[in-house]
């Protein structure tokens, strides 16, 4: 900690990020999750807005089925806490503390969790350690190891062996997920493939907006609609020229740009700024005709129900390597999708819908050629749709195995 130091400050000072939730993160248990009579607790950790939406199908059905216990669920970012506070309500949801003793104690302490589940891959040596000697039983689920992440784990499997010991159970996506975790030392016998979770993710709730760009859609007769989601660094700069020729050749066609991280809203306005690309910040709307510009989406968990409006979906982190972002979230509204070429975060996923023509891919030299050519053609755009809701529909049902699962791991 005293050798990152400067980095965690230097985040601080220049993105603002950690600084909200300081105190929680550093072991003082907010007098919000507090609750009389004290009930068992299940406690749940997702990492960020992928993993609170991957598991919010999950929370409600683990109300349903163990009516006495609270969840409650702990997050690392500020995104997905403010996403977690919408979905699970805020008395529920707190800042995952640091992985040091003195930090996660009090936490052990107050909430006595009976079950505690990890989304993904997440394995801190101290919670899980302290957990277990708490009297927690303990899962992963949803359980990945990425291409990228895989070589370090193999490198340190000596030590991470010891820390995987404390969990009881993991649930992976897939085969390939649990071969990777027994190959750096997970038990055999305490793997699972259980599918993925993101498959089940129960439909957002409609935000405001979406209601008033479907009215706004039709007074101005404006389209087609290109939506942009989860776009990172670099991305915009290879987009920008996309959007300039698009409203050359549509004038009316509208761009929903939603960069992934909010420290870079700023930066991304300055672009299209500098590009002299018409955009409105969905932040200062006031009501501005919408066709023939970019609205640029600097709001936290509106992105997933607005791909509803796409005629064409772009999912970022695929046209740099920055591993991709998730495609269920336009799948599920019959949205064409594109992705580059960069998603071996989603590697299973993406192959899944490849071999079914259900997704384009594409890259910073076509991006432009690929996604015109969707707009053109409307047969192959609405078939590229349907099958990508077609495969989201054959593939539900990872929460239902998930919860058996865990049902049987907390009796």
């Amino acid at each position: 900690m005293v050798l990152a130091m400067p980095f965690w400050l230097w985040q601080i000072l220049r993105h603002g990020k950690y600084r909200t939730g300081f105190n929680e993160r550093w072991g003082k248990v907010p007098p919000r999750i507090l609750k009389e009579p004290v009930e068992p607790v299940i406690w749940i950790h997702a990492v960020s807005v992928g993993e609170v939406l991957a598991i919010s199908g999950l929370v409600e059905k683990l109300r349903e089925q163990f009516v006495g216990y609270r969840v409650v669920v702990s997050t690392t970012t500020d995104t997905g806490q403010k996403l977690a506070r919408q979905r699970f309500g805020e008395q529920n949801v707190f800042y995952f503390p640091l992985d040091f003793a003195f930090a996660i104690r009090p936490y052990l302490k107050v909430l006595k969790p009976h079950l505690l589940i990890m989304a993904e891959t997440e394995f801190w040596p101290n919670f899980l350690r302290l957990a277990r000697a708490n009297g927690a039983r303990i899962s992963v689920v949803n359980a990945r190891i990425s291409d990228h992440s895989w070589p370090g784990y193999r490198r340190f499997k000596s030590l991470l062996q010891r820390v995987l010991q404390h969990v009881d159970l993991f649930l992976t996506q897939t085969e390939e997920d649990k071969h990777r975790l027994v190959d750096i030392g997970a038990p055999e016998n305490r793997v699972q493939v259980t599918g993925n979770l993101k498959f089940d993710t129960p439909e957002p709730p409609k935000p405001p907006i979406l209601a008033e760009l479907k009215t706004a859609l039709v007074l101005e007769g404006a389209g087609p609609v290109l939506v942009c989601g989860s776009t990172v660094e670099s991305e915009e700069e290879i987009l920008a020229p996309v959007f300039e020729n698009l409203f050359r050749k549509h004038p009316r066609a509208l761009v929903l740009l939603a960069p992934r991280h909010p420290e870079r809203f700023d930066s991304v306005a300055a672009l299209l700024e500098q590009k002299r690309i018409r955009y409105v910040r969905r932040s200062q709307r006031t009501g501005e005709k919408i066709a023939g510009s970019v609205l640029l989406l600097d709001t936290i968990g509106e992105l997933s129900a607005l791909y509803a409006l796409a005629d064409v979906a772009f999912v970022g982190g695929s046209l740099v390597p920055r591993g991709g972002h998730n495609i269920l979230e336009p799948a599920r509204y019959g949205a064409a999708i594109v992705v580059g070429e960069h998603t071996e975060n989603f590697r299973d996923i993406i192959e899944l819908f490849r071999r079914q023509n259900a997704v384009r891919v594409t890259n910073p030299t076509n991006v432009e050629k690929d996604l015109f050519a969707l707009m053109a053609d409307e047969s192959g755009r609405l078939t590229l749709g349907e099958l990508g809701a077609g495969v989201l529909q054959t593939q539900t049902g990872s929460t239902e195995r998930t919860l058996s699962a865990l049902a049987e791991l907390l009796r």
